[in-house]
């Protein structure tokens, strides 16, 4: 009997060392952060509750419902201590990238997405997100699985996205020009209507957009979304290869109305280059004959006919002296 008790005593005590004392140290690494709950509640710094992220599309009772308590989040270092009946909750809050295909459960090559003309597209990507340390609560007790949710939000955000997405350029091109507008588009800027074709041109737009509608995920699930990167969006082989053939004629419509726009400045250019060369060279041939004119008129205002006789005979000295034959007339007076 004694010898059993001391082995049941020895027993506690080790059990007490190893599952009390040696575990009741713990440390927090750089990237992360930790909340320490008690008998299962989350240490609270007040009782007052933090705001979610002003979000339009929020009703007011959604906002009421994404209310969530202040926690005590301890930092990195340590060695920290804690209670037997107190648990350590660590996460990270470094910035980390998932596939937009994710789902824990399902697996998937692509997310599916219908546009705006009813063509079934797949849609590849990544969203980089990073734990949100000022809503930690949020992450850890405000929804079983955070991420999933988040995924779940981002992917009906860029269905509906995808669904009534148009160029902002194109819509502008549709816009009846004015009568007088000389910058009126021409018929072949109008061809900009196919969604997948205004979807892939304006990604960096897509991508912005997601950003901006994910602003209130903070305040929802506690995650912050970084960036979202929606690398392609590809309809079905059938579709694309006919998708290829119209862009490829458009191109080359594009191509030979830009050659015939150049062949015809290039023409317009020479014509008024020959103009003033022919402009340049008419007033050279009547410049001399101007000042001849002015000369003799002159001459005629300040000497008489007289002068102007003498004038001319003594222009004719140099024709004289280089003259073969010289055939005079008798003057009449």
């Amino acid at each position: 009997m004694t010898t059993f008790l001391v082995g049941l005593t020895l027993g506690l005590m080790a059990y007490v060392f190893f599952r009390v004392i040696l575990t009741a140290f713990y440390i927090i690494p750089p990237d992360q952060r930790a909340v320490i709950t008690t008998f299962g509640r989350a240490e609270r710094l007040s009782e007052e509750f933090v705001e979610p992220l002003d979000d339009p599309n929020l009703s007011e009772d959604e906002k009421k419902r994404y209310t969530y308590p202040k926690v005590r989040v301890v930092g990195p270092g340590g060695p920290y201590f804690k209670m037997p009946w107190q648990q350590v909750h660590k996460v990270s809050v470094a910035t980390r990238s998932v596939d937009l295909v994710w789902d824990p459960t399902k697996k998937q090559e692509t997310i599916e997405a219908v546009t705006k003309d009813n063509l079934t597209t797949g849609v590849n990507g990544q969203i980089r997100y990073k734990v949100s340390e000022n809503n930690l609560y949020a992450f850890l007790f405000g929804v079983s699985s955070p991420l999933e949710h988040i995924m779940g939000y981002f992917v009906s955000v860029l269905r509906e996205r995808i669904a009534t997405f148009s160029d902002p350029k194109g819509a502008s091109f549709l816009a009846k020009p004015s009568a007088g507008d000389d910058d009126a588009p021409t018929s072949i800027d109008l061809s900009e209507g196919v969604s997948i074709n205004d979807l892939r041109k304006n990604l960096p737009l897509l991508n912005s957009y997601m950003e901006e509608q994910c602003r209130c995920t903070p305040g929802r699930y506690g995650v912050e979304l970084d960036a979202a990167l929606i690398t392609s969006i590809d309809p079905p082989p059938e579709v694309d290869r006919a998708l290829s053939a119209i862009n490829s004629t458009r191109n080359q419509v594009a191509a030979d109305l830009s050659t015939a726009q150049a062949d015809a400045e290039q023409q317009i250019t020479m014509s008024k280059r020959a103009v003033d060369i022919a402009s340049n060279n008419a007033q050279a041939e009547v410049a001399p004959l101007r000042e001849l004119a002015r000369t003799l008129t002159q001459i005629k205002h300040e000497g008489g006919s007289g002068a102007v006789r003498a004038y001319i005979r003594d222009l004719k000295v140099p024709l004289l002296s280089r003259a073969v034959s010289v055939v005079q007339t008798r003057e009449e007076k």
